[in-house]
């Protein structure tokens, strides 16, 4: 599973971010944190964060409503936040219930230094 090992890789690095403000980042981690800002600029997804956050778990089927976006979009843009170690999710039965990634949210945070 190839995704996941990126994703264990991505987290890694997470873990390592100085804040941008307090010394250069490397390479790689640059690359890493400018895909997470990627994922973040998109304001669908930037509202899906956010709904998932102020939940301790979202089950996709109560995703779209409050975005007014399908299950199709709903579902690119929960696996665009998922690539990029903000969300993790758990398939039950049909649905996928997804959850905040707790660490990898701290970690972009204090890279932004908030």
């Amino acid at each position: 599973m190839g995704n996941a090992k990126q994703l264990r890789k991505s987290a890694e690095l997470a873990l390592c971010y100085p804040a941008v403000g307090e010394a250069p980042l490397g390479e790689a981690e640059a690359a890493d944190l400018a895909g997470v800002l990627a994922a973040l600029a998109d304001p669908i997804r930037l509202r899906l964060l956010s709904i998932v956050a102020s939940h301790d778990e979202v089950c996709s089927c109560d995703l779209e409503g409050p975005l007014g976006k399908s299950q199709p979009t709903v579902s690119h843009h929960t696996r665009v936040l998922a690539e990029a170690g903000l969300l993790t999710g758990e398939r039950r039965g049909r649905w996928v219930w997804w959850r905040v990634e707790p660490t990898r949210l701290a970690a972009v945070r204090k890279a932004l230094g908030a």
